[in-house]
């Protein structure tokens, strides 16, 4: 998203290989914003919050979560569940970036208000591939106002 609006992508993600190979390919990609790594799923709550360690960041209006589902604290089908249940950060985007391909954990995460399911192939070069064209929809993208502390 190479836009004027100050989009922060938080990249939820416990295992840090892929953390990045996510980061290095969307920036290949030509995602130009701002990429937050965060390693769990109470961390990625925290950061959104600007809560616990993140209680000083800077507050931004456009942000876009990537949330793995297996990781450690808090899962992220429950972080989706808290997220959306939270009238102030309902309208965040969430992209569910997991392993996970099982049909009732996709259901689910829909039904949770995730915007976009996609599985992590296991092969690097199939990897890298979804990671470019997601690099290419975060371009196109718009996301709505956060509505958190502004």
């Amino acid at each position: 998203m190479s836009t004027t609006e100050p989009l922060t992508l938080i990249l939820a993600e416990d295992d840090e290989g892929h953390a990045t190979l996510i980061q290095r390919n969307l920036r290949r990609a030509g995602f130009v914003n701002e990429m937050v790594h965060v390693r769990d799923g109470q961390e990625a709550l925290d950061y959104i919050r600007a809560e616990g360690i993140h209680q000083s960041r800077s507050i931004t209006e456009f942000v876009l979560l990537l949330l793995d589902i297996n990781m450690p604290m808090i899962d992220g089908v429950e972080v989706l569940r808290r997220l959306k249940a939270d009238p102030e950060n309902s309208k965040i985007p969430v992209i569910m970036l997991t392993t996970t391909d099982d049909p009732r954990e996709v259901e689910r995460c829909y039904e949770l208000g995730c915007s976009v399911y996609l599985t992590k192939p296991v092969e690097y070069d199939e990897f890298i591939d979804a990671i470019n064209r997601l690099g290419l929809f975060l371009q196109v993208v718009k996301v709505p106002r956060n509505g958190t502390n502004i």
